[in-house]
């Protein structure tokens, strides 16, 4: 039955950085021997199955949008009228800034796996998909976790799909499997209700599907008794930027950023600003930052989003208008260029962005210009991709102020012009960028 297990992992304080799916010895190694003598078999489902438990726990999705896990289950299972669904686990890091996917897969691959399998075994699926980006160090060893499942009664088939920060989404997963391109696709049908080979389909991010294992053993109680009520249980989140050990933790939801930060060593040099979920999360004044704590509603509240769990530390001699526009650049090439919104709309803002960096006209007509173009781009897309953007810039031209304000005064701030953050090479734009 779903409930209480042998040794659960100790939770600790919501203040301090926690071990759940981590907290197998890492010199055992992520093997399946380890791996079932730490955590134990999966228990059998009792009465409730799996829905229920999950459900009650409040487990939310770590793969950016925080849907509740139980809902999503639930959708595709009323989907059922005959066909078998599909589960996906999506294991595709396309966030630069995380690590935090790639972390769980090389140390507890089987906690992911457990969680797919028990969710199949739910919903009657009877294949699980693993999905990674296509020359991720991590393939060759998820393969092998993946071999080592052979006998769990349904097939755990590996798909390495193109490294694109858009491919990542569910719809191109489906797309990638079903045609070999992983380019998004509008919406309806979503997954849920007709997926890959039409069949209803479960996308998960794969931390998402590793908390379901770890409910299926301790039980809903278990997983609330750290987190907040909106964001019970903990996640991993990726630290980068101006700290002193950058890297990827396990915290309980509802820490303090500032506290997360101390356990990434603290500032390594002056800290103006964070941004929090990744490139299509929102800025904080570091300031102002430091008591809002890792949670869905806290974080919007204060004008940001939780998104993928990754927290950056932009140093204070940054230049906040030349990053802004890099990023802009580089999310504006990584689109899918198949709807108006990515094709014309992010190149456009990544335009102004830089004209602003460098005005050659007045900088109140390039700004007017720029908010009427962000106006135009969200919930205009097959996919989020221009929403994300758009939340993106709105909070730089916030949290950079000054900065764009001297730009535009003539005063340009002494990081002007100097690369920071660290981006991947642009992909191949032509639709074989995608296969």
């Amino acid at each position: 039955m779903i409930g209480p297990h042998p040794a659960p992992p100790s939770p600790g304080p919501i203040a301090a950085s926690v071990s759940r799916l981590l907290s197998a010895p890492a010199e055992h190694g992520p093997g399946l021997a380890a791996h079932l003598a730490h955590f134990g078999p999966l228990p059998a489902p009792g009465d409730a199955g799996l829905i229920d438990p999950v459900t009650r726990a409040g487990l939310r999705g770590r793969g950016g949008a925080g849907f509740p896990t139980g809902r999503k289950i639930a959708s595709v299972s009323a989907q059922l009228t005959g066909r078998r669904p599909t589960v996906v686990a999506n294991g595709c890091e396309g966030e630069p800034i995380s690590g935090k996917d790639h972390v769980l897969l090389e140390l507890a691959p089987h906690l992911v796996f457990d969680g797919a399998l028990a969710v199949a075994a739910a919903l009657g699926a009877e294949e699980v998909l693993l999905c990674v980006h296509r020359g991720d160090p991590i393939v060759p060893s998820v393969r092998a976790a993946a071999a080592e499942r052979a006998h769990d009664g349904r097939p755990v088939r590996v798909v390495e799909v193109p490294g694109r920060y858009a491919a990542s989404e569910e719809s191109a997963l489906v797309n990638f499997v079903n045609t070999g391109t992983a380019r998004p696709t509008a919406k309806p049908p979503r997954p849920f209700e007709r997926g890959i080979d039409g069949r209803p389909t479960l996308i998960a991010n794969v931390e998402t599907l590793a908390h379901v294992a770890l409910i299926a053993r301790y039980g809903p109680d278990w997983f609330r008794s750290v987190g907040t009520a909106d964001s019970p249980g903990t996640t991993l989140v990726t630290v980068g930027g101006g700290v002193a050990f950058p890297g990827v933790l396990e915290v309980a939801l509802g820490t303090p950023l500032g506290t997360i930060l101390e356990l990434s060593g603290g500032p390594a040099e002056p800290v103006q600003a964070l941004l929090v979920g990744g490139l299509g999360g929102g800025w904080l004044p570091f300031r102002r930052a430091l008591d809002v704590r890792l949670d869905h509603a806290e974080l919007r509240a204060a004008g940001a989003a939780l998104g993928v769990a990754a927290i950056l530390a932009v140093p204070a001699w940054v230049c906040g208008v030349t990053e802004t526009a890099r990023i802009a650049t580089y999310l504006a090439g990584e689109s899918a260029r198949q709807c108006g919104p990515c094709m014309f709309g992010l190149p456009a803002v990544a335009g102004d962005l830089w004209a602003l960096h460098d005005p050659r006209e007045d900088p109140r007509t390039i700004l007017r210009r720029l908010m009427r173009r962000l106006g135009l781009l969200p919930g205009r897309g097959a996919c989020g991709h221009p929403d994300g953007f758009t939340r993106f810039v709105r909070g730089a031209l916030d949290a950079f102020a000054d900065d764009f304000r001297d730009h535009a005064d003539g005063r340009p701030c002494p990081g002007s012009g100097h690369p920071w953050l660290s981006l991947p090479a642009a992909g191949d734009p032509t639709p074989a960028g995608w296969q």
